[in-house]
Formats: C-alpha cells, sequence, structure tokens
C-alpha cells in the first residue's frame, strides 16, 4: 500500500521538489507519512523507516486493545523527527479509548496536532509544580505534566500529558478525557523499534483517531 505524504502540522497535503517538501499554509516540512490501515505488513515498513528513533506503544497492550493507527515524520529513512501511535481498546470506567502517542523533536507540530493545541510544542507549563502522571520508559520514570486544551480546539473530549523523555517531547492524548485516570495505574511504554518476533503477535485495526 503506498503512503502519501502530508504535512505534520495540519492535515493539508504536501508538495515535492527535488527532495523538498512544502505544505501550503505551513511551508517547508518534513512529510508525514501514515497508512490508510493499520496492519502488521504497513507497521513493520514504519519500523523500517526509523532505525535510530523510537516508537512508542503502551506495554503490554491489554486483552482486547490493538494498534489503530500509526505514521512518522521524515523526508527519508533515518531522518525520522517524530513518530505516532494510537493503541484502542476499552475499559470498564470509559468504554472505548484512544491512546495516542507522539515522539518527537522540537518544532516538528505532530504533537499539538493531535492534541488540538496550537503551540509547536508543548509550552511553559512543562516542569511547572509536580507531574499529573508518571510513565516508565525503559529504566526511566518519565514524568508528564497536563497540557491546557480549554482555550484551542474544543471539539474533542481528550486529556494531554507532555513531557521530556531521552531529549525529545513526548505526548499523551487520550480520548475520552476521563481516560487520563488510566496512566495512574503506572503505564509502561515499550520502543518496539527492536522488538522483533513479539511484534507478529500484535493486534492491528478499528477505527482511526482524527486528527
Amino acid at each position: 500500500m503506498a503512503l502519501v505524504a502530508g504535512c505534520p502540522r495540519c492535515p493539508s497535503p504536501v508538495t515535492e521538489w527535488e527532495r523538498t517538501w512544502a505544505c501550503g499554509e505551513h511551508g517547508p516540512v518534513a512529510p508525514l507519512w501514515r497508512p490508510q490501515e493499520a496492519s502488521y505488513d504497513e507497521f513493520t515498513r514504519h519500523l523500517g523507516r526509523t532505525p535510530s528513533f523510537p516508537t512508542y506503544l503502551p506495554w503490554p497492550l491489554g486483552p482486547g486493545w490493538r494498534v489503530a493507527d500509526f505514521a512518522l515524520v521524515g523526508a527519508a529513512p533515518d531522518e525520522a523527527t517524530a513518530t505516532l501511535t494510537c493503541a484502542s481498546g476499552t475499559s470498564a470506567l470509559d468504554g472505548e479509548v484512544e491512546v495516542v502517542v507522539v515522539a518527537e523533536e522540537p518544532g516538528v507540530g505532530l504533537g499539538s496536532r493531535v492534541a488540538g493545541t496550537t503551540a509547536s510544542d508543548p509550552g511553559g507549563e512543562i516542569g511547572q509544580g509536580p507531574p499529573v502522571v508518571r510513565v516508565r520508559i525503559g529504566h526511566q520514570s518519565v514524568p508528564l505534566w497536563t497540557v491546557s486544551t480549554s482555550a484551542d480546539d474544543d471539539r474533542f473530549d481528550r486529556s494531554v500529558v507532555a513531557g521530556e523523555a531521552y531529549g525529545r517531547w513526548l505526548w499523551i492524548v487520550l480520548r475520552p478525557a476521563s481516560a487520563i485516570l488510566l496512566l495512574r495505574d503506572d503505564w509502561i511504554l515499550k520502543d518496539v523499534s527492536g522488538l522483533g518476533p513479539p511484534l507478529v503477535e500484535l493486534p492491528f485495526g478499528g477505527d482511526r483517531p482524527t486528527w
């Protein structure tokens, strides 16, 4: 399945000229690559394009949970500047839940697009006061702070937290907003880029999130 290049900051397509990509609204950008349907084959291709950039998933996925979406930003293999995954499933309190995880270099803007905020990075709220939750990545406990969305796009019921992990921004967007309580259960994020055979057991499918 051919991937279509888009803008990481908005839904607009991009044009290419001599390996330079541009969005009509945001100017020169590194392109966003997102499959039309989440599948094992497309996910292995995704990981092949991001050999030195982490792709995080909640780990392990709970019973009935599946990988519903993923994407990357980068002009060529080994030039990734952002990755995204969406895991979807059900919880007893919230019903259907979407958990979108974005890891990105500063200024990319993919995390803010998914979160529905206007600034390209999380902003000054990060690091102010105690974190609202922590997630574990490898041996690191990553503190995350609430990113306010009240002054931005109010069409979606979601909670947004963000912080810094290994020198990159880490965003987690949860829908519905009440699903933020899931993160209080000592969630683990795993970089699945080097996971190997266990990827075969990952379930894929479900409705892609709107972002």
